[in-house]
């Protein structure tokens, strides 16, 4: 018979970290949850697909996580996350959809989670920046726009 003979090693690392996280989204407390209101604006800034308005900034403040871990990011997700990346409006406003920003320019694609910040712990903590703004699929007739999305924390 023929001895095999061993083609390289595979190493096996991790971390095992108390979950002592707590996240506050644009000064909603502790609960992790929170609301961004975006400002009133006009359908005349919103005539064709592809223009934006309302750009909004908020955060995620990180804080007390364990010393173990060195950084994290968010990762977006839900039931209203349309085809081309952005959040389908729920309300009545037509041809909007709500798109996400990593700080107040670089667009998140919510379907890959493209472009989301990873922010680096200091002191257990970070501050991660983002926005939002309306976003037109076709001229936007007026209404009301309504949202949601969920977030997931990856530590890295």
């Amino acid at each position: 018979p023929q001895t095999a003979r061993a083609d390289g090693t595979i190493t096996f690392t991790g971390k095992v970290v108390a979950n002592t996280c707590t996240f506050n989204v644009n000064g909603g407390g502790a609960s992790g949850n929170g609301a961004v209101q975006l400002p009133v604006v006009f359908t005349s800034a919103l005539t064709a697909a592809g223009n934006v308005a309302g750009n909004t900034p908020f955060n995620i403040v990180v804080s007390g996580c364990d010393s173990n871990l060195t950084s994290v990011q968010e990762r977006f997700s839900g039931l209203n996350i349309a085809a081309d990346g952005n959040l389908k409006n729920t309300g009545t406003a037509s041809n909007v959809e709500v798109q996400l920003l990593s700080g107040t320019t670089t667009v998140i694609n919510l379907n890959t989670n493209a472009n989301s910040p990873v922010g680096t712990l200091a002191s257990g903590g970070v501050t991660l920046s983002y926005s939002a703004q309306y976003y037109a699929t076709g001229a936007a007739g007026s209404g009301l726009v309504n949202t949601a999305v969920t977030y997931t924390t990856n530590y890295l």
